[in-house]
């Protein structure tokens, strides 16, 4: 009985290292040097075209994630912040945060459709959730979320969150879960019902920003400010474990095939955690990147990742309305990074 325990638990050992050694082997493997002025903020990836859109400050550039070419540019979307494709309409939306609105486009024409007027203040997060075919806007000022039928363009309805949201996920079944960053909390709310369920503490989570979920193991995955990812039970709001992340992290992944959660860093980190089981999860990898490659997309189909950044300057001189300035971004700099094996 000895020695088969011990052959379970040698063999056991060695597929552990296996799986780890796999994790680890994640590098940057290609760069895009795309150019251009301006900021940037969340991307977003469509497996079905090969298109990675970037959100680029007043327009949305479309880049074909095969040659690293752009392909198309999605005008008149001031100060966007985020993009949802709603594929099996043919549309994409944008949420523009500076004009509290939200761009409809063509998925395969790219050509922009309509507006919807009037849907928040600074509408920054964007999803689509295909169980009610609704898009929804996580809008940061006004501390709301606003709902919108995909299909006929109209507002169907807004829900208070009682803090600043960050970023949401959709399971698909009816469920959203969204980040309260000022507050420290997650938030889970009925997409049909338009209501608020669950209101769940995240701390020692500290100012969270990116989050991700295993659909499968019902796992919430926390990029928090205070350098840590908290795993959060998606049922019961409980938090399962934290581990250790890069400095300013900004959005997070979860590769279901390959059981990974991933955590882009402002400092120039991709912090990549295995899903051991449903419990059990350990750092793998800290992948250095670029300064600035803080918010990132994951095509679940080719298991690439992509995360943006450019070079930095001196910061500008502070000012009463900008006490804290961020570094100047030196003109045509901006690039993609691929992480792949």
């Amino acid at each position: 009985m000895k020695s088969l325990a011990f052959i379970f638990l040698f063999a056991h050992s060695v597929l552990g290292l296996q799986l780890l050694a796999a994790a680890q082997d994640l590098r940057v493997t290609n760069t895009y040097k795309l150019g251009g002025d301006g900021g940037w903020d969340y991307l977003t990836v469509d497996p079905e075209s090969h298109h990675l859109f970037i959100s680029r400050s007043t327009h949305v550039i479309v880049v074909d994630t095969q040659t690293g070419k752009q392909v198309g540019d999605i005008p008149d979307t001031p100060g966007v912040h985020g993009i949802a494709l709603a594929n099996d309409l043919g549309r994409g939306f944008t949420s523009n945060g500076r004009e509290g609105s939200v761009s409809m486009f063509d998925l395969k024409t790219l050509k922009p459709i309509s507006k919807v007027q009037s849907v928040g203040e600074n509408p920054d997060a964007i999803l689509f959730d295909p169980a009610t075919k609704r898009v929804f806007t996580f809008n940061g000022r006004s501390h709301n979320s606003t709902a919108i039928d995909a299909a006929k363009g109209n507002i169907i309805g807004k829900i208070e969150l009682g803090g600043k949201p960050e970023f949401g996920v959709s399971t698909g079944k009816g469920e959203i879960f969204v980040n309260i960053e000022d507050k420290s909390e997650l938030v889970a709310i009925d997409p049909k019902e338009l209501k608020v369920k669950s209101r769940w503490p995240l701390a020692p989570c500290e100012s969270p920003s990116g989050l991700a979920v295993d659909k499968k193991n019902r796992r919430l995955f926390v990029g928090c400010d205070n350098k840590m990812m908290a795993v959060v039970n998606a049922d019961t709001g409980k938090i399962i474990t934290t581990l250790p992340i890069g400095d300013g992290v900004d959005a997070d992944r979860f590769d279901p095939e390959k059981k990974l959660a991933f955590a882009s860093c402002g400092e120039g980190v991709l912090t990549v955690v295995k899903e051991e089981a449903p419990g059990k999860f350990s750092v793998v990898q800290n992948l250095k990147t670029e300064r600035g490659a803080r918010t990132m997309e994951l095509d679940p189909t080719t298991h690439k990742i992509y995360l943006v950044t450019a070079r930095f300057g001196p910061p500008p001189v502070a000012t009463a309305e900008q006490p804290h300035p961020r570094p100047s971004i030196l003109p045509d700099t901006f690039e993609v990074l691929v992480v792949g094996k």
